[in-house]
């Protein structure tokens, strides 16, 4: 049994903090809301800030929403950094800045403890059973002493590199799984709109080879205009800004990853924010003044 803490309980992180809990490990727990109670009944041991259960645990994970959140989870009043104490590790599952995330190890690492960047890929689904990816940077030491507790919570677990490299895999995920839902959208938006059933639409491509997982989940979420968040617009306009930002820093043009922020964008102007990033489809409706599964005229 190891002694862990878990900062940042929410969509994602408190069913994460769950599974160490259930892997039998002792757990430390902080959130800026309220540690949730069903944790507490699991037997995690609830703390007043992120000093507390760092000063109590030997690897510190964090799950908070964006970079000024980490930067505060680790180096605030009470962060996380003045509860360390030599050969500890932090570990950050937070989809936040690659460059930021140098920054912070170097700083964590003048502590005398071990960084590793880890955000993880497959929403509040892959979150609550366990079948996250994650994706990692750091030392191949650091990582191979962590990988056990990783294994608790994802199954396609890499290190893809040094500090850092974890971060710049996720923006590349991100751009990905943007993509993919604006090109499923397109596609049941079109095939509603030209007189299609797009649940059997959907039914028949999951056979194909443009079959892929946003197909399967977002697209049933489209038909079933079940928006209700996974992850967040806000949360995925946060990782392409991150994406558009490194891409202009290193000379390099995402012409269709611009076109994706916009769409989320606009979802956000018409109060979408919270919603779910597949929700992203709404956007392409109002252009085409047409709702998946409406009767077409």
């Amino acid at each position: 049994m190891s002694k862990l803490g878990f900062v940042g309980l929410g969509i994602m992180g408190a069913p994460m903090a769950g599974h160490l809990i259930q892997g039998g490990h002792e757990v430390y727990l902080f959130s800026r809301s309220a540690v949730p109670q069903g944790l507490r009944d699991m037997g995690g041991k609830a703390c007043a800030n992120g000093k507390e259960v760092a000063a109590s645990a030997d690897v510190i994970f964090t799950m908070v929403p964006d970079t000024p959140h980490v930067d505060e989870a680790l180096f605030g009043p009470n962060g996380i950094a003045a509860g360390l104490s030599k050969g500890k590790t932090v570990v950050d599952m937070s989809s936040i800045s690659p460059i930021a995330t140098k920054d912070f190890a170097k700083r964590i690492s003048a502590l005398g403890c071990d960084y590793l960047d880890a955000p993880v890929s497959g929403g509040e689904v892959g979150a609550k059973a366990a079948s996250l990816t994650i994706m990692v940077g750091g030392t191949p030491a650091a990582f191979e002493r962590v990988k056990p507790l990783f294994e608790l919570m994802g199954k396609n677990i890499t290190r893809v590199g040094d500090v850092g490299a974890g971060q710049i895999t996720k923006v590349a995920n991100q751009i990905i799984v943007a993509l993919n839902i604006e090109a499923v959208g397109e596609a049941l938006l079109f095939a509603s709109k030209a007189g299609a059933d797009p649940a059997k639409v959907r039914q028949a491509l999951m056979g194909g080879f443009a079959a892929s997982r946003i197909l399967e989940v977002h697209g049933e979420r489209m038909i079933k205009r079940t928006f209700d968040p996974g992850f967040r617009i806000e949360l995925h306009q946060k990782d392409l800004n991150l994406a558009l930002a490194s891409a202009r820093a290193l000379g390099v043009s995402l012409p269709n990853t611009a076109t994706a922020q916009e769409l989320f964008n606009a979802c956000t102007a018409h109060g979408g924010a919270k919603s779910d990033h597949s929700a992203l489809v709404r956007a392409l409706e109002k252009l085409a003044n047409f709702e998946i599964g409406q009767r077409a005229s």
